[in-house]
């Protein structure tokens, strides 16, 4: 049986939740005021690593931040892959198999029980995505097992419109429960709405379920595209920022050994980068994957509120890079074309505030 935790009316979130949106604008508007006091932890680490083996590439970048890992692994009880899909039917826009493999071979000595391989494709069942993309084989040689996230329990959350009006989504509570030990293995993308997909986007995204035997064109409901923020996806930012407080992962990795530019996520051309990074900060990842795709952070607003709210590091001068450098890898990614839309956001959220009234 599904869950459904914390459900609300329209009109009890509205009355329940009004300073908290505002509260969330201004600080988008002043985010050094969100920011949280300075702590005496130990910097921010990531991996960048460059070679001829995707799989070499990935294996590589985890051992160089082993400590990080298995610090994170102590404090869970299961662990989750969560690969980017998008369609299920063309390679490049998908987490490659050999990627999984090789998360999965630096695992072997620290988890022993049973790691779950679940997703949920923009339009199809994630079998699918599984078949064609080669995953059949990873069962047969490791203790895992494939799910279709779109088959599990789920929680609401909730995201804003074009209005900043709020919409219940329905979010696989496997990918919030904080017990859980979520690895984001994303592909290095552009795309047609946030400028960049990463490690991030591919966790709040594919969070976000659909029917079971959902398909475009077809009947039933999917709660995907209600993360990009209604009409011009105006509060697709915005929404990225504020779920990645309860979805985000664990260990981000984006692999760019054939990243995509252009019309991605799904309809661009192959860039060969011969790259991977990892870090147990989110932030200082899809920092550092933005850096090398040669686009400006501060333009992606979901990636920037973060980082000056203080969610993880986005100041590369302060994250431990090992391995490569990243000026010396930087490739300069041609945006979607309509890139130029998609900067907008800066411009400022244009807001009509619903009554609660009646």
């Amino acid at each position: 049986m599904k869950s459904c935790e914390h459900a609300l009316s329209r009109r009890d979130f509205l009355k329940t939740t009004a300073c908290g949106v505002v509260g969330g604008l201004v600080a988008l508007n002043f985010p050094k005021a969100a920011r949280p006091a300075p702590s005496s932890a130990e910097p921010t680490r990531a991996a960048l690593v460059k070679g001829d083996s995707r799989a070499d590439n990935i294996f590589k970048a985890l051992k160089l931040i082993e400590s990080d890992i298995k610090k994170g692994l102590a404090r869970k009880k299961m662990v989750v892959i969560k690969p980017n899909f998008v369609g299920v039917d063309r390679h490049l826009c998908a987490t490659h198999a050999d990627t999984v493999e090789a998360i999965l071979e630096f695992l072997r000595p620290y988890v022993k029980d049973e790691i779950l391989i679940a997703e949920s494709p923009g339009g199809a069942p994630a079998m699918e995505g599984f078949d064609n993309y080669g995953y059949l084989r990873l069962p047969k040689k490791y203790n895992v097992k494939l799910v279709d996230l779109d088959d599990e329990p789920f929680t609401i959350l909730h995201a804003v419109d074009d209005k900043f009006y709020p919409e219940s989504i329905r979010c696989a509570s496997l990918l919030l429960d904080r017990d859980v030990y979520v690895i984001s293995p994303a592909v290095m993308k552009t795309h047609d709405r946030a400028v960049v997909t990463l490690s991030l986007k591919n966790i709040v995204v594919g969070a976000a379920l659909k029917d079971k035997g959902f398909r475009w064109g077809g009947r039933g409901k999917n709660d995907k595209p209600i993360v990009h923020g209604g009409r011009g996806d105006a509060g697709i930012h915005f929404n990225l920022f504020t779920l990645s407080q309860k979805l985000r992962p664990d260990l981000a990795i984006v692999d760019g050994f054939e990243g995509m530019e252009g019309n991605g996520p799904m309809g661009g051309t192959p860039v060969d980068h011969k790259v991977a990074v990892a870090s147990a900060d989110w932030v200082a990842a899809d920092r550092i994957a933005a850096e090398l795709m040669g686009f400006d952070f501060t333009k992606i607003g979901y990636i920037w509120f973060a980082a000056q709210a203080g969610f993880g590091e986005g100041d590369l001068s302060k994250i431990e890079i090992l391995g490569e450098k990243v000026q010396d890898n930087i490739r300069k990614y041609r945006p979607h074309d309509r890139v130029q839309f998609q900067y907008k956001w800066k411009e400022g959220p244009q807001l009509t505030w619903p009554s609660t009234s009646g």
